[in-house]
């Protein structure tokens, strides 16, 4: 009976270490999360923690304590960070600051180059059935949400546009493929419940390497559509 006795103690003590030792690496995890300035992805998180933790059980266990509070820890871009709950996101309006509001064209432009990527001015225009001025993509690209991906294999080899990470983090999506599908669209009332036949709502990849039909940028490429604000008119 003492041996028992004594192996029960041995084996209380190691659990009751092992419950300190995740104890202090969640405080870790939470520290490191609560200071970044921006989301952290989890190889970062892996090199500030022991050796050897399992970072993404302590981030589903720092997820679910969260869960219920008024801050939540949510993954967004791949990578982790804590946010304001989304149900009391209201007591922060006043607070924000709306450095600008896009134009009905911004918005359209944005969200073909989401869910088309990669694609031209001119294949925007294409699907919007009307032009699209230079000063469109230029505020989009300022506001970091798209940027300049390569060069269509194509005559004139016009540059080609897709999303950025930014994108992602400013709209709480994980990946391209959160954006909302063809049900979803139909539900918040964006697209009529009578489709042509055939139709169907792009599925959008995250792959950031060029395509086959696509080039690399060149040098000087990274400054087009950048041009004074006095200059640009939207269309």
């Amino acid at each position: 009976m003492g041996n028992v006795a004594e192996m029960r103690v041995i084996v209380g003590d190691r659990e009751q270490t092992e419950r300190e030792e995740r104890a202090e690496e969640l405080r870790i995890l939470e520290a490191l999360l609560f200071a970044a300035e921006e989301p952290l992805d989890e190889k970062t998180l892996a090199a500030r923690l022991p050796a050897g933790v399992d970072v993404r059980a302590l981030l589903t266990q720092l997820q679910h304590e969260y869960a219920s509070r008024g801050v939540n820890l949510v993954r967004v871009a791949g990578k982790w960070t804590l946010r304001t709950a989304s149900d009391l996101a209201w007591l922060l309006t006043r607070e924000a600051v709306v450095a600008r509001k896009l134009s009905r064209a911004a918005i359209e432009t944005l969200a073909i180059v989401a869910y088309h990527q990669p694609v031209t001015r001119a294949e925007i225009e294409e699907i919007r059935g009307v032009t699209t001025s230079k000063g469109t993509l230029d505020v989009l690209l300022e506001t970091g949400w798209i940027r300049l991906r390569g060069r269509r294999k194509a005559p004139g080899r016009p540059v080609t546009y897709g999303t950025t990470e930014a994108f992602l983090s400013h709209f709480g999506l994980d990946a391209l493929g959160d954006l909302p599908g063809l049900d979803e669209l139909k539900g918040a009332g964006l697209l009529e419940a009578a489709l042509p036949a055939g139709f169907e709502v792009p599925v959008p990849s995250d792959d950031p390497a060029l395509r086959d039909d696509e080039d690399p940028l060149e040098p000087g490429d990274l400054d087009l559509g950048l041009v004074p604000p006095s200059d640009r008119g939207e269309q």
